[in-house]
């Protein structure tokens, strides 16, 4: 076995010894006695060098008459001290500040002490610089005594770590109080495949100082250079919420080189000061949301939903399922999912019920464009609450069948608002999409459709009905987010469809947490959900690559393909007749949207024909006729080739697949 192997296992035997209990005992019994004993040869030999330093001359015979006497004293008030404040019972692994404040005040007073004994038995042979200097020299000895087993130890470790295979050489952003307490996590952790070079921080007051023995190397903008040097391939980031602008530009500054990136929990600030590598997670898109998280007052969606009978259409779909979680949370009377799809649906209320026992959940397969089948379930299940998410969504597929959009998201929509308004419920909620406004897309216009359909029925119904438009959410069935992830893990390339590009995007339980509040709240007849700022996609593809430890255009190419059929440029959340507008609560936007045409219903009669004949054509025309402001795109020229390097790009690219 080779030196560094028997090395590290008697480490790994001591380790398992304090496990298990073995050396505490052994340490009880006689581990403060050999303390004791290195103490007091040390506290003789410091003495003794005093007083060698001092008469450097030679010593005078006075004074080598009464050293030994002087020494067996200040043995013996040393070792009083270190007994009395508990040091002579030590973690060699375990010590810290504190016990270093302990030993300091242990020597001090012990100092004092011995300083009146001098003065009293010593004061004519023994100078009391002789005392001063034996302060220095002991608080040192001891101090080597206690710390450097711990320091040797923690460098043992740290070059093991080093030079592990799988090593990964480390960085951490932040040398505030979380990186602190990271960093000595992994100190302490053998198995840690992070090899920390250093630390980066912007504050000024923290460069070139030292943080658990490792470095502060520089400031956040000297990421690029410092990595090139050190050869980092993980960065952590230990920046307790760091704001959405932080880390894009954190990527950027790394989107040249080839690391991977982990954050602490945004949660740090209620972990009670403790975090450990464990709680360490990738960076994911949601990081780069330019906005500010949105907090939830939970009493207040329980007041609204607890103890009622809820339906949620669409209930398998991403925003569907999400709105059921969150309402199945707060103890409603009974729970109706609605959805085509049996396979999702089953899985669903599988998992709902065994996470909500208590809750009534019904599952029920039905297609929404049928009438009967929607006005047996109101009869059935009687819902006050009914939130319609059920709809195509998918833009391209939508406009190569412009009939299936029409009969499932217009007339289906109508199907349900009808069995809302027959049975009684009280409110009728419509998840709508920015693609309703100024629509290019046929399902852009069926959403717009669908929301004037629901205000049509609104003026003749006691139900109360809203609309509640938002854009994109990440990680939705079909979103840009999971199509970019599938293909970086493919290897690229990473196709993106314009350079020109943006998009809204929201996460999905708070774009549902907005939604119930907007659509149980009472509010108004459209409510609009404050998205941000709009997200330029040629970044966000590039920051997905990054964030994987990839570089984009070099490691994974992105590939420009061309705006689709119905896709525009950018997305609005409201048209010009609409921008009266009144923010009624955080997020949360309400708007009043011109009426629908007196002949509403002779026009939506046609649509009807012309979707069940499957009249392409004829289905346009008539949502032009209903719609004005429906401008069906015109599309460019195909395009494919390669984005150039990235930081050539000023603009962002379209999103490749959408939802409402």
């Amino acid at each position: 076995m080779k030196h560094g192997q028997k090395v590290d296992a008697l480490v790994m035997d001591v380790e398992s010894q304090e496990a298990s209990g073995e050396a505490p005992r052994r340490a009880h019994r006689f581990g403060w006695l050999r303390m004791l004993g290195v103490d007091a040869v040390l506290i003789a030999c410091s003495l003794r060098f005093a007083t060698v330093l001092h008469f450097a001359d030679g010593m005078p015979a006075a004074c080598r008459q009464a050293l030994p006497l002087a020494m067996a004293l200040l043995v013996a008030v040393r070792l009083v001290t270190l007994v009395w404040l508990g040091l002579h019972r030590w973690s060699f692994h375990r010590s810290g500040i504190h016990e270093a404040v302990r030993l300091e005040l242990a020597s001090l007073a012990a100092t004092i002490v011995f300083e009146l004994l001098r003065t009293i038995f010593f004061a004519e042979v023994l100078p009391g610089q002789v005392v001063a200097l034996e302060f220095f020299v002991t608080t040192t000895l001891l101090g080597f005594h206690r710390f450097a087993p711990r320091m040797a130890r923690q460098w043992y470790m740290d070059q093991q770590r080093a030079r592990a295979q799988g090593s990964q050489r480390t960085l951490i952003v932040g040398a505030g109080s979380a990186g602190d307490l990271l960093l000595r996590d992994l100190l302490r952790d053998r198995t840690s495949p992070w090899h920390v070079i250093g630390l980066v921080d912007d504050d000024p007051g923290k460069q070139g100082t030292f943080l658990n023995g490792k470095p502060v190397l520089g400031v956040l903008d000297a990421l690029p250079e410092l990595m090139r040097k050190h050869r980092v391939t993980q960065v952590l980031i230990a920046i307790p919420r760091l704001s959405p602008e932080r880390t894009r530009h954190l990527l950027s500054l790394c989107r040249h080189q080839s690391v991977s990136f982990k954050i602490i929990p945004a949660s740090f600030a209620y972990l009670d000061q403790k975090i450990t590598a464990a709680m360490l997670h990738d960076l994911s898109p949601e990081h780069l949301l330019p906005r500010d998280a949105i907090a939830f007052d939970h009493e207040e969606v329980h007041r609204l939903v607890t103890g009622r009978r809820i339906l949620v259409t669409g209930g398998a779909g991403s925003i569907g399922s999400e709105i059921v979680r969150q309402v199945a949370g707060h103890s409603p009377a009974s729970l109706v999912v609605v959805d085509i799809n049996e396979n999702e649906l089953y899985l669903l209320v599988r998992q709902l019920q065994s996470r909500y026992p208590n809750v009534p959940v019904h599952s029920v397969v039905a297609d929404i464009r049928d009438l009967d089948r929607m006005m047996r379930i109101g009869v059935e299940f009687a819902p006050q609450y009914v939130f319609h998410a059920a709809a195509h969504k998918h833009v391209p597929l939508m406009e190569d069948s412009p009939e299936e959009a029409i009969k499932n998201n217009v007339f289906g929509t109508q199907n349900v608002a009808r069995m809302a308004d027959a049975c009684g419920a009280e409110r009728f909620i419509l998840i709508s999409t920015d693609k309703a406004v100024k629509p290019s897309s046929v399902m852009g216009a069926s959403k717009r459709l669908a929301e004037m359909v629901i205000r049509d029925i609104a003026t003749t119904s006691r139900t109360t009905f809203c609309a509640v438009r938002f854009g994109n959410v990440l990680g939705s069935a079909g979103s840009v987010v999971p199509l970019f992830k599938q293909q970086i893990q493919a290897g690229g390339p990473v196709t993106v469809t314009h350079p020109d590009c943006t998009r809204y995007f929201m996460i999905i339980p708070e774009a549902v947490g907005l939604v119930v509040l907007a659509g149980l709240g009472g509010y108004g007849e459209l409510c609009i959900l404050d998205m941000g700022e709009p997200v330029r996609i040629a970044e966000l593809a590039a920051n997905m690559i990054t964030m994987t430890g990839l570089v984009p255009d070099k490691d994974i190419p992105i590939v420009y393909t061309g705006l689709r059929p119905g896709e525009k440029l950018e997305e609005v959340l409201m048209s010009e007749e609409e921008e009266l507008t009144q923010q009624v609560r955080n997020r949360i936007k309400v708007a009043r949207s011109p009426a629908p045409p007196a002949d509403f219903q002779l026009q939506l009669k046609r649509l009807d024909r012309a979707a069940r004949a499957g009249d392409v054509h004829d289905v346009k025309r008539a949502l032009q006729d209903l719609l004005p402001a429906y401008t069906p795109s015109k599309m460019p020229g195909p395009v494919a080739k390669v984005l150039p390097a990235f930081p050539a790009v000023k603009a962002s690219t379209a999103e490749q697949n959408v939802s409402a």
